[in-house]
């Protein structure tokens, strides 16, 4: 397997757009570049197990867990722009609950990759189903694109919002109006 250098093709970029990376500002930057993106895409790395390091409880609760507010940074796969927001996670235990902590933990493996907003919200509502085994799951993120803002429509004030419902959340209306209800309370 070859290792691609995401410095030498960033140095490569440069030179593209007409720059000349041997300019002293822009020396570093090939390395410093490879090295965020590292840090951003490091969501491909994680080990979930890891990260929930055996953080489950065994608890009488049956009722609504929130996590709201979690912020969270992720890169567009269409054009590699940044786009960011917050993600509300809420699941109703069957006997088991996760360490607090672990919830925006897992928000962030899945925001550490190329993304669209969309597949993320599932994929960290698919997850929880799949570690706790829950009643159910909410989750609904708000964020706003660069992809938007900078570029193409050149919208600086628009936002999207995704959600997925999961188990009961899907099923009872009620379920999902306390969810919306809680999160909208600021």
């Amino acid at each position: 397997m070859t290792t691609v250098s995401i410095a030498s093709n960033v140095r490569e970029i440069l030179e593209g757009i007409g720059e000349d990376p041997n300019r002293e500002g822009l020396l570093a930057t090939p390395l410093r570049v490879e090295k965020a993106m590292k840090f951003l895409t490091g969501g491909y790395s994680a080990n979930l197990d890891e990260i929930v390091n055996d953080a489950l409880f065994t608890v009488d609760y049956d009722e609504m867990v929130i996590v709201k507010d979690i912020e969270f940074f992720s890169l567009c796969e269409h054009h590699m722009l940044p786009f960011f927001g917050k993600a509300h996670v809420a699941y109703i235990p069957s006997g088991r609950v996760i360490g607090l902590s672990k919830i925006p933990r897992i928000v962030d493996v899945f925001a550490r990759r190329l993304q669209v907003q969309e597949r993320m919200t599932q994929q960290i509502a698919e997850t929880l189903m799949e570690i706790l085994q829950p009643k159910g799951v909410a989750v609904a993120c708000e964020a706003q694109h660069f992809c938007m803002m900078m570029r193409g429509v050149e919208k600086q004030h628009s936002g999207t919002v995704t959600s997925s419902m999961q188990g009961v959340f899907r099923t009872q209306k009620e379920t999902r109006d306390e969810f919306l209800s809680l999160i909208r309370g600021r």
